[in-house]
């Protein structure tokens, strides 16, 4: 009887759960939940009766070396720097491994011995990481099949608050991790090819230069580059493709009232900030040069070359940021920041999130110049938000299929192979999670 173990009880498990609950009744199968958090796990499993909950501590080695011993694989929806203490209770029982995050050079260095366990750590086993991936991979293998020459492939992903409930100037909301929003792009260089030549954006540059893209059906979207699009050029086959960019995707207008927050330097998270008896506006103006004369908002249209009336200058105004209330925490920039956010930003009950995503290929096939958009749109629904839905069903599936033994795929991978994203994606688009695909010649 195959034992699962998910770790992790967070806003990305709920459609995880409710997948795995269904799958385990089916195979005759047990599972066990695990979070640091009892109300957390009530509150997830009130309806799984026969689901075990665990109050779960990953530091706690005798606890985790056990609780690991006892599964025949693990799922992973801790944070990504606390996957590699998993990994090390997975290696030393002998477990499979799926997350949904990054891959780690902490858990690649592992590969050797993982392979030899005939082990899977599947990795970026989510949405961006992961359906984006399988997506793309089902349209690069299906052009070399034909023949075709890839010349050009740009993807764009977004969590972003469904068209009915966008209700605010910023139009966003947070619809996963807020720290990760927060400081999206900060810490590196983004890097990228087009037309042969590599392209670099540092941080303070990256949210003014920007692409726009269509979606039918949902209008204009801003997209700024991911932090790394090279290193996928080998992962996809495509290591000497002369134009790669990875991206996310914001609605118009977010991107250029983010930049004036981080041209300010309200988005770094290096250094703490003494907020005792200090108001948001104290704080916002601490940012702001001396010797400029004016209010609040009218110091910030100096600084930024701006009207006081400029678009991105009245997102920062509704953001409470320039008002005189208290600031009840001390912390960074970022914390201080996103402690603001959160109560701004924050998905309404009644709100629904979309997941919107579009790959660009553009390809040379017996004489002629092709170009594929292949556009995913998921709305959260009355059960599960459309992060949760694209987030967990992915991981869900693989592991169930991976008992099965219907995923023979062994070591530390991402789901670019065959044998992973076939069965995925044909599962998911039973789902709902459906592409919609266009073709254009252009000669």
């Amino acid at each position: 009887m195959a034992n699962i173990l998910v770790i992790g009880a967070g806003r990305s498990a709920d459609a995880l759960i409710d997948y795995l609950a269904k799958a385990v009744q089916t195979y005759d199968w047990k599972m066990t939940v695990a979070d640091v958090s009892i109300e957390l796990l009530n509150s997830k499993l009130a309806t799984y009766p026969h689901i075990k909950p665990l109050v779960f501590d990953i530091f706690n080695p005798q606890q985790a070396d056990q609780t690991i011993a006892e599964a025949d694989l693990v799922v992973s929806l801790l944070p990504a720097s606390l996957h590699g203490e998993v990994a090390k209770y997975c290696l030393a029982n002998k477990k499979h491994l799926l997350t949904a995050s990054y891959l780690s050079d902490e858990i690649k260095d592992s590969a050797a011995k993982v392979e030899q366990l005939d082990l899977i750590f599947l990795n970026e086993m989510g949405l961006d990481p992961g359906i984006d991936h399988m997506s793309a991979m089902q349209i690069i293998d299906n052009i070399k099949k034909q023949g075709g020459e890839i010349t050009s492939f740009k993807s764009y992903t977004g969590g972003l608050v469904a068209p009915e409930y966008d209700t605010n100037p910023w139009r966003y909301k947070f619809t996963w991790n807020p720290r990760n929003v927060v400081l999206a792009g900060a810490g590196g260089t983004a890097q990228y090819i087009e037309n042969g030549q590599y392209k670099y954006i540092p941080y303070h540059q990256l949210f003014r230069r920007t692409d726009l893209i269509e979606v039918d059906d949902y209008g204009k979207f801003e997209a700024y580059a991911n932090r790394d699009s090279l290193k996928y050029r080998e992962a996809y086959g495509l290591k000497g493709i002369p134009t790669m960019l990875r991206g996310t995707l914001r609605k118009a207008g977010f991107c250029d009232a983010w930049s004036v927050l981080v041209d300010l330097g309200l988005t770094l998270d290096d250094f703490q900030v003494d907020t005792t008896n200090m108001t948001y506006r104290q704080f916002f103006e601490s940012f702001l040069p001396d010797a400029q004369p004016g209010n609040t908002l009218e110091r910030l249209a100096i600084f930024t070359d701006r009207s006081v009336d400029d678009p991105a200058l009245q997102k920062i105004v509704w953001t409470g940021l320039l008002d005189d209330e208290l600031i009840p925490i001390n912390g960074s920039p970022a914390v201080i920041l996103q402690h603001l956010l959160e109560q701004k930003w924050k998905l309404a009950e009644q709100d629904k999130d979309m997941i919107v995503m579009q790959h660009q290929f553009e390809y040379l096939l017996k004489g002629e110049s092709l170009t594929i958009y292949s556009d995913l749109v998921v709305k959260g629904d009355d059960q599960h938000t459309a992060m949760a839905k694209t987030v967990g069903l992915p991981l869900a599936i693989a592991a169930k299929l991976i008992l099965l033994k219907k995923i023979q795929v062994r070591g530390v991978c991402i789901p670019t192979h065959q044998n992973i994203y076939e069965p995925v994606m044909a599962e998911l688009l039973q789902l709902g999670v459906e592409f919609r695909e266009n073709v254009f010649r252009l000669s």
